[in-house]
């Protein structure tokens, strides 16, 4: 029973008819308990949306930490049960659920910043997008040449943030305003909110633009790589499946 309910609500598979409607209950339900986020005030209706949804939301979380233990086989049934709140879903669910299940009065300013947790909401979506799960499988086969490129992003962002710290302290009062700029600068955003005035100043920010473009397209360039590479061997995986 549980493993036939650990194949329910995990995402569908092509012959599984009862996984695919799961699924397509759970994506509505994610989809009508946005719908009230984009409105200020409330109304009998938003309060009766975010109460079943989440009350869905709750069972649905309930589940997988049941099944827990089947998602991760090669675990122990207990350390599974120890890590599931802790998964990136886990905590996409918990902090979904949690701002519609507090016991706070409802005139605390603080409740404004927990109904920004019901965004999260949003993310559950994920779950239910093969694209998202190819996305993730292609991150961790190419890990270490993505790791290599946030490696280097990162010292060049520090070096270029020392260099203009001493080259223009008056205008960077603190380091990590030289960081700032230089994380704008090296992303090629330029909010334009500091930038410098020396030539020194200005030649680091421009070697800094032309560096960005080039760090930046790196892991676009190995991302999509191996994007079409997994897409390619799910479309044999699927051909052979057919024959």
């Amino acid at each position: 029973m549980r493993k036939r309910l650990f194949e329910i609500i995990e995402l569908s598979k092509e012959e599984d008819k009862w996984s695919k409607v799961y699924d397509t209950i759970m994506f509505t339900l994610i989809i009508f308990s946005v719908i009230p986020l984009f409105f200020k005030g409330t109304n009998v209706v938003f309060f009766w949306v975010d109460k079943i949804t989440v009350s869905a939301f709750i069972l649905d979380y309930i589940l997988r930490w049941w099944t827990a233990d089947l998602k991760w086989p090669k675990q122990k049934k207990f350390v599974c049960y120890l890590l599931y709140p802790f998964s990136f879903f886990g905590l996409i669910d918990l902090f979904s659920i949690l701002p519609s299940i507090t016991v706070l009065s409802q005139s605390l300013k603080v409740l404004r910043l927990l109904r920004l947790g019901k965004a999260f909401r949003v993310l559950r979506i994920l779950r239910y997008s093969k694209s998202f799960n190819i996305i993730v499988t292609v991150m961790k086969r190419e890990r270490k040449p993505l790791f290599a490129v946030c490696l280097l992003a990162v010292g060049y962002i520090v070096m270029s943030a020392l260099v203009m710290f001493q080259a223009e302290p008056d205008t960077f009062d603190t380091f990590f305003d030289a960081f700032y700029w230089a994380t704008v600068t090296l992303t090629t955003v330029g909010y334009g909110d500091l930038y410098p005035v020396s030539e020194i100043g200005r030649l680091v920010s421009m070697i800094s633009s032309f560096m960005g473009i080039a760090i930046v397209a790196l892991p676009t360039g190995i991302i999509t790589a191996g994007f079409a590479k997994e897409i390619e061997v799910e479309s044999r995986q699927r051909y052979r499946h057919f024959e």
